[in-house]
């Protein structure tokens, strides 16, 4: 007799992350706590992602069981895969009763997952959880527990991801000129690399006395060169900031990742890009996930929706008045500035608001992106129509998402599976320019 299939308890949290998780078990057995099922049901009402998620999910489990019963056994999740089962509510063993006084779904959950475990002596049990501290109550009372790491990007690709631009030292002079007054330079020429480079691969080539920046464009086959340009009165400061503004100003790239550290100028940079290509575009939006610190409900913030949103879109006002502050208040820019704002041409909004839209001819930032999920930034994604240009920024080391991390937000999601794309581009900022404070707090606290 062959061995038997695990069984695999879920947490809310993992449904709310993915609500396909179920099918990523593969022959294993789930087993759905009934407390999970209260939990859904206050998400089931909204237009974020957690109510998507929540309904989902429902849907589905609606679809898998329609007039057929749970029993003891539980429904096939479907072909190659294991069975699932919503299971009651199970109080905890007489020996670790006393040991939690607030009966909390949490709880509930983790005692229906030992109870589980009891009555399936022959079968690995574990419950998986995104939460932490659940994780470690459950490891306090000897149940296996487990985070979902399907979505989980390994360290190694991060680490890359950071080291994405490649330095060649002592190019020939016959080389840096080809770069800098044709065409550019084929990668096959003097044996440059020993492999094709994957598309939009960045470099620096340092010659005898000069250093020049290049971009391997897929299309033509050849590397060429990235010129330092100014965008509504900002200008790069280093190289990094060069090759960002350069990724945001090319119409030929409609997505773009910008990641780093706080002060770095990923936002300013890819708000002047915009503002500097205005007329191409019917809009510019800029946006941001609307997380708060401590998980405090907005409804606790005074005011109206406006008043609410201030503190969640006041960084990003700070990045157009520095823009502003490069001009005379009088001068064409800051009218045309303040006109695009008031016939809402330059939109500053929620992300919450932007769900449903269909986002034609648009340059959209999204601005603090690494609180997406994976499928949040998919969703965004898919909502581009033609013409459209969107410049994600954000620092996969800065996470206010309880449930997310450097391995599995959207962020670094985007990076790895778009790796290599014509229509991709991405560019680490590791040098802070906001001052000589912001950038030793960054390197050292």
């Amino acid at each position: 007799m062959g061995k038997k299939p695990k069984i695999f308890v879920l947490d809310t949290n993992v449904i709310l992350h993915d609500y396909k998780s179920i099918y990523k078990f593969q022959d294993n057995d789930i087993v759905i706590p009934i407390a999970v099922i209260e939990e859904l049901d206050k998400f089931k009402k909204g237009n974020d992602s957690l109510s998507y998620n929540a309904r989902g999910f429902m849907r589905t489990i609606d679809r898998l069981s329609e007039n057929c019963l749970f029993g003891k056994e539980g429904i096939s999740i479907g072909s190659g895969l294991g069975k699932i089962k919503i299971e009651p509510n199970h109080p905890f063993p007489d020996m670790i009763k006393d040991l939690f006084i607030d009966d909390t779904q949490d709880h509930r959950i983790l005692a229906t997952t030992i109870w589980v475990r009891d009555n399936n002596p022959d079968r690995f049990v574990a419950l998986v959880t995104k939460d932490i501290n659940l994780r470690m109550k459950s490891k306090a009372v000897g149940m296996t527990v487990q985070d979902y790491l399907t979505d989980r990007i390994d360290e190694e690709h991060i680490e890359n991801s950071q080291k994405e631009v490649t330095v060649i030292e002592d190019l020939s002079p016959e080389l840096m000129h080809d770069l800098r007054h044709t065409s550019g330079i084929s990668f096959k020429r003097d044996l440059l690399f020993e492999k094709k480079p994957k598309a939009n691969s960045l470099y620096i080539f340092k010659g005898e006395n000069n250093t020049t920046l290049a971009r391997y464009n897929k299309k033509t086959d050849r590397i060429e060169l990235v010129k330092n340009k100014t965008a509504y009165g900002i200008k790069p400061r280093n190289t990094e900031q060069q090759f960002a503004m350069d990724a945001c100003l090319n119409p030929y790239i409609p997505l773009v990742s910008l990641t780093g550290g706080a002060g770095t100028g990923k936002t300013l940079i890819a708000l002047a890009s915009a503002l500097e290509q205005a007329n191409k575009y019917d809009q510019i939006i800029i946006s941001r996930p609307t997380v708060i610190l401590g998980n405090q409900d907005i409804g606790y913030l005074p005011g109206d929706q406006n008043k609410k949103m201030e503190p969640f879109l006041q960084p990003l006002m700070d990045n157009l008045n520095v823009i502003k502050s490069q001009f005379r208040p009088s001068s064409k820019e800051c009218l045309k500035l303040d006109n695009m704002i008031k016939e809402e041409k330059l939109l500053i909004s929620p992300l919450a608001y932007i769900r449903g839209r269909s986002l034609g001819n648009i340059f959209f930032i999204i601005d603090e992106a690494q609180n997406l999920t994976p499928h949040e930034i998919k969703t965004i994604i898919t909502r581009a129509g033609k013409g459209t240009k969107m410049v994600f920024t954000g620092d996969i080391c800065q996470i206010d998402q309880p449930y997310l991390d450097r391995w599995s937000n959207g962020l670094t999601h985007l990076g790895e599976k778009m790796e290599g794309q014509e229509l991709f581009e991405h560019v680490f900022l590791k040098k802070g320019e906001r001052s000589e404070l912001s950038e030793i707090a960054s390197n050292l606290l």
